[in-house]
């Protein structure tokens, strides 16, 4: 079993490129981990989980991440991405990842409220919530991403 992360951290950019594969690739350097191995993960934030604001993570590192991405090649186009973190007091937390053809504003306010449906269901209190998006306006080729980024 692999160890449990200790520590969290929200991310979120935009970028234009030439390619589909470097617009996600330049998202990635613009929200601060591209330099970074992500290893998707479904949503569950571990218990007693830190957030920290700057990763702090050596280059190669393979890092546990939910995240959320949407690439576009349709000029003028508006696309945003976004994750949302619900905490309680005490336990788990549940993460949740949205992207699509919208605003910033539009894709924080959906991911806001997929974390406040996963806690009804699973009969938890929410008692912390955290967003964070980004969105950008397609010139050639654009992408969005926003993830949390957990790690040790």
């Amino acid at each position: 079993m692999l160890a449990t992360p200790t520590k969290f951290t929200l991310v979120a950019g935009s970028a234009e490129a030439n390619s589909r594969l470097n617009a996600f690739d330049n998202a990635l350097l613009a929200a601060g981990i591209g330099n970074l191995n992500l290893v998707r993960v479904s949503s569950i934030l571990p218990p007693g989980a830190t957030r920290v604001d700057t990763l702090n993570i050596a280059p190669g590192s393979l890092v546990p991440t939910a995240y959320g991405t949407i690439t576009s090649d349709t000029p003028g186009e508006l696309i945003a991405a976004a994750v949302g973190v619900g905490r309680q007091a005490d336990g788990y937390g549940v993460i949740m990842e949205f992207s699509g053809k919208c605003s910033r504003e539009e894709a924080e306010a959906t991911v806001a409220q997929m974390v406040r449906d996963a806690f009804a269901r699973r009969g938890l209190e929410l008692t912390e919530l955290l967003v964070k998006g980004a969105e950008h306006r397609v010139e050639r080729i654009g992408c969005a991403f926003a993830a949390v980024a957990l790690w040790y």
